[in-house]
């Protein structure tokens, strides 16, 4: 009797989760291209999206896009943390920035006084880093003010306080653990218009990931 009433709870559990799912679906939310938890599926470009239980307050509910991924380190920057703070007090030594009423992102715990930007352009500004076919690394004073001096509009250039750091066996280590989902990057992504909702919106497309993995539809 104990075992029948376990099992019922167990299914019962499980048609919730499969009424969340197929309501899901329904809003027209589909799982992303190449959604992985592979450390081989690491890199450049790759975004990192905090798994719900990660306990670090420093990450969670985060979007990370990795800029460097190499032996001397990883370094990304978180996408979807808007400060209220404005450009143009962060930077009052950079031309241009005084004009800018847009607010600076949190780039992550490292560093927080170092200043980076992402710039989505179909030409590469100066010696920028490519991080993704259109979207560049600035690291550089020289870089800011030209990009400032451009009239670069808000939804093509995000500031960044701040970076987030591992080494490759860390985080790959992290990513082992179940702390991350890495989802291809894209410039649409990283210039989410709604960033404050895109860490929600891409843990969900995990979730229908692997409730379409563990209850496939019968042939």
């Amino acid at each position: 009797m104990h075992d029948e009433a376990y099992r019922r709870r167990i299914e019962g559990m499980w048609g919730l989760r499969f009424l969340a799912v197929a309501l899901a679906l329904q809003a027209g939310i589909r799982p992303a291209a190449g959604q992985s938890t592979r450390p081989a599926d690491l890199g450049p470009g790759k975004l990192l999206v905090a798994a719900r239980d990660l306990p670090d307050p420093n990450f969670a509910k985060t979007v990370v896009l990795l800029v460097q991924y190499d032996r001397d380190g990883v370094v990304g920057l978180i996408v979807n943390r808007r400060s209220k703070v404005p450009i143009s007090s962060v930077l009052d030594n950079v031309a241009g920035a005084k004009k800018r009423s847009d607010t600076v992102y949190a780039g992550g715990p490292v560093s927080q006084t170092d200043v980076l930007a992402l710039l989505r352009s179909r030409k590469q500004p100066g010696e920028a880093a490519r991080v993704l076919a259109d979207v560049f690394l600035l690291t550089g004073k020289e870089d800011l003010e030209q990009a400032f001096a451009s009239a670069v509009e808000p939804e093509r250039m995000h500031v960044y306080a701040g970076y987030a750091g591992w080494t490759q066996p860390q985080l790959e280590n992290e990513l082992d653990s179940g702390a991350w989902f890495i989802f291809p990057g894209s410039a649409a992504s990283v210039f989410d218009a709604d960033p404050d909702s895109l860490w929600s919106r891409l843990i969900r497309e995990t979730e229908i990931d692997v409730a379409r993995v563990a209850f496939p539809r019968a042939r």
